[in-house]
């Protein structure tokens, strides 16, 4: 596990965005599909509906659709943007990286553009990323994107994993902050020894696209159920404590906790671990589902936007995905 602080310049949020598909498909259009239903649906996993994303819309579509919300609510000119990272397990391509088709898209000419893929932390860590070039004083704005088509690496006929995930984007504008820092500290994690609890097998130089992998459906999500739940709340509470010691704060500072939106019970557990209430959390899993590295930043910006984070706040995020990766940030909200 690697233990980030603040570095030399302060960095804050400036800005927010976020996007969700109009198609929306709810528990009961699920069990026209497959042997679920809204009763089962609900009580294992609290969700209701999730957006889906149109045939023709790609992962850069959503994300830079975000990202212009995010960059207007910060009150910047595009021109400014000096890097663009998008955390995405989902890509448009294998190559070339989806932030490239980003910065095309929202014409961002004078940013340099990677991809990052850690899973459902993903915004997380790019987030981290992003801070530690700003706080060496390398460039001065960042722009951090999470965004999933997730319903393309969906099994629809495995019943287990379909009802869960659902597709959006959201991005959050980074700059110096001078003197000013509002993002408090970054506790980041993995373990590759249980990446086979849950991946997408297919696809890749493993097991390369063939008409095999294909029929043996590979090249969509895969998942241990109980074992991923029992990783998820133990790491993520883990990393939240890690997160607020460093900070200097305690659970009881944190006016939001900002989870990965997998599943209800997964923040409930949570919840009862860390001592917070749940009517602390900021929760849309209901509506939007898992979405993977979108689920935090797509939170934020509805948080930020319905006035449950304000000036001075102090927010936790934890986040736990494939790899096992996992991480949390502590922010006091400057925006």
């Amino acid at each position: 596990m690697s233990n980030y602080a603040a570095m030399n310049k302060g960095v804050v949020i400036t800005g927010t965005g976020s996007y969700l598909p109009e198609r929306i498909l709810t528990n009961q259009d699920l069990e026209k599909m497959v042997d679920t239903s809204d009763e089962w649906i609900s009580t294992r996993t609290g969700i209701k509906e999730r957006h889906i994303a149109a045939d023709n819309e790609s992962a850069s579509d959503m994300g830079a659709k975000a990202a212009l919300r995010a960059i207007e609510n910060a009150g910047k000119d595009i021109a400014s943007v000096e890097m663009i990272i998008v955390a995405t397990s989902t890509p448009d391509m294998l190559l070339p990286g989806t932030a490239c088709f980003v910065q095309e898209e929202i014409g961002a000419k004078k940013a340099f553009c990677f991809d990052l893929g850690a899973a459902c932390s993903g915004f997380l860590y790019a987030m981290e990323v992003a801070r530690q070039f700003i706080a060496q004083g390398t460039i001065n704005t960042a722009l951090v994107i999470g965004a999933e088509k997730m319903s393309c690496v969906v099994d629809w006929e495995d019943r287990s994993t379909c009802v869960l995930f659902g597709d959006g984007a959201g991005a959050a504008v980074l700059e110096n902050g001078g003197d000013v820092s509002g993002i408090k500290s970054s506790v980041l994690g993995s373990d590759g020894a249980l990446t086979d609890l849950l991946n997408i097998p297919g696809g890749g130089s493993r097991n390369p696209v063939s008409h095999r992998i294909i029929d043996e459906r590979l090249p969509f999500i895969k998942m241990e159920g109980k074992e991923v739940f029992k990783n998820a709340v133990r790491y993520m509470c883990d990393a939240g404590q890690q997160a607020l010691e460093r900070s200097g704060f305690t659970i009881d500072d944190i006016e939001c906790v900002i989870p990965h939106q997998a599943n209800m019970r997964i923040i409930s557990a949570i919840s009862d671990r860390i001592g917070a209430p749940l009517d602390r959390f900021y929760v849309n899993v209901d509506r939007v589902g898992n979405m993977s590295a979108a689920s935090v930043p797509v939170a934020l910006d509805e948080a930020v936007r319905n006035g449950r984070i304000k000036k001075g706040d102090k927010v936790l995020f934890v986040a736990f995905g494939g790899g096992f990766t996992w991480g949390a940030t502590v922010i006091e909200w400057t925006a």
